[in-house]
């Protein structure tokens, strides 16, 4: 029998970015399904986003909850709780700027940009939201540019720094 790696961790605290009721159009009147963007993450670097759809909340909840464990990634950060470097991630028409903070700033965030970075465990930052006002793609957005941060060692590797 095979063992699947096991995210069942009770460390993981999770926020519910948005929930939308979603209606289909049938011949005896309306349908309602639920749609929910869920964030979860360790507060120690580890964070996944999810979306889940159901006829109920609760399970459009726990589906979004199984999926954004199943995109878990590391975030390197210094031991200030800021980001090493400024970022700006895009994701459809949402993009969003991350700035590295000194410390005591706090996480100057709104929104579904608060939620992916409190959830990761960053605790100094500076952000905006560019673009699109749409809270899907702006956490989109926000984990993409969480994504694509580099370790500062393997960056000053990179660059031929030592």
């Amino acid at each position: 029998m095979e063992t699947k790696k096991d995210n069942t961790v009770k460390d993981f605290h999770e926020t519910v970015i948005n929930i939308r009721r979603v209606a289909k159009v049938v011949k005896g009147g309306r349908r309602f399904s639920f749609s929910t963007m869920v964030v979860v993450g360790d507060g120690r670097g580890k964070v996944g986003l999810g979306i889940g759809k159901s006829k109920e909340v609760s399970s459009s909840i726990l589906k979004a909850v199984q999926s954004a464990k199943k995109s878990l990634i590391f975030i390197p950060y210094i031991e200030t709780g800021t980001i090493p470097y400024a970022i700006l991630g895009k994701y459809g028409a949402g993009r969003v700027l991350l700035k590295p903070a000194s410390e005591g700033t706090g996480v100057i965030a709104g929104g579904a940009v608060r939620a992916v970075v409190e959830a990761s465990g960053i605790k100094n930052i500076l952000s905006k939201s560019l673009g699109s006002d749409n809270s899907i793609n702006i956490a989109k957005a926000t984990f993409s540019a969480l994504k694509q941060l580099m370790n500062p060692e393997k960056l000053k590797e990179l660059k031929g720094l030592k």
